[in-house]
């Protein structure tokens, strides 16, 4: 019997454990299930931002992966994993956690409005620590989905510094682009930060020896995708017209039908 074509979501946000029902939130929560209720079997994971309340969403930590350090600028930062079941959905989302990045702090900026300091560290954490849980777990997905900046780290350390690993050597890695963005551009040394063993500063040049916004983050994140997908009527240009440059398979805007994303992933497989 054959075995059933896999997806990991890496997702910036999800409904409802965010409570504001935006169009990219729903998305990302319909999507997982439509890809499962047509035979695929999927992971999903979403930072553990402070304001998702644990007890109402019933989360749980999951020991056995947990207690991995992440080193980000010669510190360590411990990674807590937590897990919550969207019943009616019959699906799982996976939270990673750290007391320092996500405990008792909201989303992206605070209660003024005024995005945290340590966002690039952040953001670092979260791609690195979604991956090394896979990794972790032994399970090889076909398609690697990328929804938010959040995730925007994720396609060059799998195309970097993992690339020799096995579990990801064959997946095919789709970027959304949304319209969601970020006003403090991330300070000199986030390159730095970002660098690792596989990664060269020829590889991060995009991002290298400058202030990385908004722009510099997607253009990166689009470089070692391999397809990209439209997910807002109104996106950035000039993160739009990088992708069509590099001649990424590009995926227009289709609205928030599920099915159309589906059919997207089959394409890129070939299957189609």
């Amino acid at each position: 019997m054959k075995e059933p074509l896999r997806i990991l979501f890496i997702c910036q946000e999800i409904y409802p454990y965010l409570a504001e029902e935006t169009p990219i939130r729903k998305l990302n929560r319909i999507l997982p299930e439509v890809c499962q209720a047509n035979g695929f079997e999927t992971r999903t994971f979403m930072p553990k931002f402070g304001e998702i309340n644990e007890r109402r969403n019933q989360l749980h930590e999951v020991i056995r992966l947990s207690g991995m350090n992440v080193i980000i600028d010669d510190t360590d930062h411990p990674l807590l994993l937590k897990v919550a079941s969207i019943q009616s959905a019959r699906i799982q989302i996976y939270f990673i956690d750290n007391d320092d990045y996500f405990r008792r702090r909201r989303g992206l900026a605070d209660e003024k409005g005024k995005e945290y300091h340590d966002n690039d560290e952040r953001t670092i954490f979260f791609a690195r620590s979604v991956i090394e849980t896979v990794k972790k777990l032994r399970w090889t997905p076909d398609i690697i989905y990328c929804s938010g900046w959040m995730s925007a780290l994720a396609p060059l350390y799998l195309k970097k510094a993992y690339s020799d690993t096995p579990f990801f050597s064959q997946s095919k890695i789709v970027f959304s682009i949304d319209d969601e963005s970020f006003r403090t551009p991330f300070g000199l040394t986030f390159a730095d930060k970002v660098m690792m063993d596989g990664i060269s500063k020829e590889d991060i040049e995009t991002i290298y020896g400058r202030k990385t916004g908004y722009n510099e983050l997607m253009k990166l994140a689009v470089e070692y995708s391999d397809a990209v997908v439209q997910s807002a009527p109104a996106i950035n240009s000039v993160v739009k017209k990088h992708a069509l440059k590099h001649n990424k398979t590009f995926m227009n805007y289709k609205g928030e039908s599920a099915e159309d994303y589906l059919s997207f992933f089959h394409q890129l497989l070939g299957d189609a």
